[in-house]
């Protein structure tokens, strides 16, 4: 699944990178421990976080993630979004709490 298909069937917005939403989404991770992520998430994968700042924007292009969403309304910094923008990874949100964002995203990437 892309993240272009994952975000018209979730109906998610995309602050930036709305030109990157071609990129395939191989999994998925669930974590707001920065650490956590750059050790246990592989180059393809969804972030699901409520993390907004600037490092967020950093660990998803070390660990070449696919998309960041960000869960309960939040928004990203205007640093973290310009990072974002830079590394042409898209920052997707959505008002639905983590847990149901996350059984969303594995219900679609896996049927």
């Amino acid at each position: 699944m892309t993240v272009k298909e994952l975000v018209e069937k979730m109906n998610l917005t995309v602050f930036c990178g709305a030109d990157n939403l071609d990129k395939e989404i191989t999994g998925c991770y669930v974590s707001d421990l920065l650490s956590d992520v750059m050790g246990s998430t592989k180059s393809g994968m969804a972030w699901i976080t409520l993390q907004t700042h600037k490092n967020v924007a950093a660990i998803g292009s070390l660990k070449e993630l696919s998309c960041i969403i960000l869960v309960k309304g939040f928004k990203p910094d205007e640093d973290t979004l310009q990072h974002a923008i830079e590394e042409e990874i898209p920052m997707l949100g959505t008002t639905d709490q983590t847990f149901e964002t996350a059984g969303k995203v594995y219900m679609h990437i896996n049927q």
